[in-house]
């Protein structure tokens, strides 16, 4: 006995999902990590945070915008590959299909950027990596997928290690590719995020068509804000108990802001072996690829992205225009990327102040805003949408 073929709607595995609301807290968390990542670019924000000198407060962009960012690209993965319920085969090959297109996609556009030739280092080629490396897990449950993450944080430093006397002789272009975001410890931030898209953790739970419907109404709300609430508070912890552990045990040395290499964990010539063990497993520095740098990272970004949905989400209309210009920049993440990067590349002198940084966000906005409002989805992510449509979503 067969079964009639049912058309998926192209919003299920693209963009919104096939039912219930479009998440603008994630679209609001991922302008934060867009801004943040702008701020490291060109805002000459200082090197390591004191919280006794509020003028080095700015640092907590260093690390953190980027691994919130690799967060919610798992947490979009889920979202458009079915939220708590991915569909079965064959329906599920043509998402894998969709989003391998997706990934390569995005790896071209990195590579563009890199050949723009600024002192940015792209995140892109590491990113579309990721989502190549995120197929084979798109029906693995969120227990699992936790526990996958938590392998990639204990082998993080491992791997980051191995692979530097690859890079003995690297240029700009080669370090990029690995090395400054290296692709085990970000893989661990898009478990995370796939892991709490696939628990239900940011909304309603959704499904593909054909499932019973979800509730209407503030009330479908309700269970979704207890989750989100229970989300900020055990990131926090999580974030919190990591990085108290890290400075007791491995305190950041004095001169790694000098000598240490993005991605790559440090410990100072003449350390013994327990402290440079210590350093590579434990420190608390940001971009060290230390587990307790990876799990206090991905645990701001749980909590970042949690109170984002809690303030946003299922609200009214007064919180929704307030939140506009930052749902306008999230929901087109890619092109306000290439665009900043473009902006850099065009620029006589590469900036470095926080007015520039502010000209960047007001322009990123403004650019954001206006392309919405008339035209919907931003520019590449219509490209992408259309590559992406090359697969049919009917059965």
């Amino acid at each position: 006995m067969t079964t009639a073929a049912r058309p998926v709607p192209p919003d299920a595995v693209r963009g919104a999902p096939a039912s219930g609301p479009r998440l603008q807290g994630v679209d609001v968390a991922r302008a934060l990590a867009l801004l943040g990542m702008i701020a490291t670019h060109v805002a000459d924000v200082p090197e390591a945070v004191d919280w006794s000198d509020p003028s080095t407060w700015a640092a907590v962009a260093h690390g953190r915008s980027s691994s919130l960012f690799a967060v919610l690209a798992g947490v979009s993965i889920g979202l458009t590959s079915g939220r708590t319920e991915p569909p079965g085969p064959p329906l599920i090959g043509r998402v894998r299909a969709r989003l391998a297109i997706r990934a390569l996609a995005v790896v071209g556009v990195g590579l563009l950027l890199m050949a723009l030739d600024t002192p940015v280092y792209v995140i892109l080629p590491t990113y579309g990596a990721l989502f190549l490396l995120a197929v084979p897990v798109l029906r693995v449950r969120a227990r699992w997928l936790l526990v996958l993450a938590g392998a990639c944080a204990v082998a993080s430093p491992v791997v980051a290690l191995a692979v530097v006397p690859l890079y003995a002789d690297a240029g700009m272009w080669e370090v990029q590719l690995g090395l400054v975001y290296p692709v085990v410890t970000f893989l661990a931030y898009v478990l995370v995020g796939l892991a709490v898209a696939r628990a239900g953790g940011l909304g309603p739970r959704c499904r593909f068509p054909g499932d019973a419907p979800a509730a209407s109404g503030p009330s479908r709300w309700g269970e979704a804000r207890i989750t989100q609430a229970a989300l900020l508070a055990s990131g926090a912890l999580v974030a919190v108990a990591a990085y108290v552990v890290g400075n007791a045990l491995a305190p950041v040395p004095a001169d790694a802001a000098w000598l240490s290499f993005p991605g790559v964990p440090y410990s100072p010539d003449g350390s013994t072996p327990t402290q440079a063990l210590a350093q590579e497993f434990l420190s608390p520095r940001d971009h060290s690829s230390s587990v307790v740098d990876v799990v206090g990272t991905a645990g701001v970004a749980v909590a970042v992205t949690a109170l984002c949905c809690l303030l946003v989400d299922g609200r009214g209309r007064t919180v929704r225009r307030v939140a506009f210009p930052l749902v306008a920049v999230g929901a087109m993440p890619l092109s306000v990327y290439a665009f900043h990067l473009v902006v850099i590349a065009l620029l006589p002198e590469y900036p470095q102040s926080a007015a520039a940084w502010g000209w960047f966000a007001i322009g990123s906005v403004l650019f954001a805003m206006t392309w919405r409002t008339f035209f919907g989805r931003g520019p590449l992510e219509r490209l992408l949408a259309r590559l992406t449509d090359l697969v049919p979503l009917t059965r």
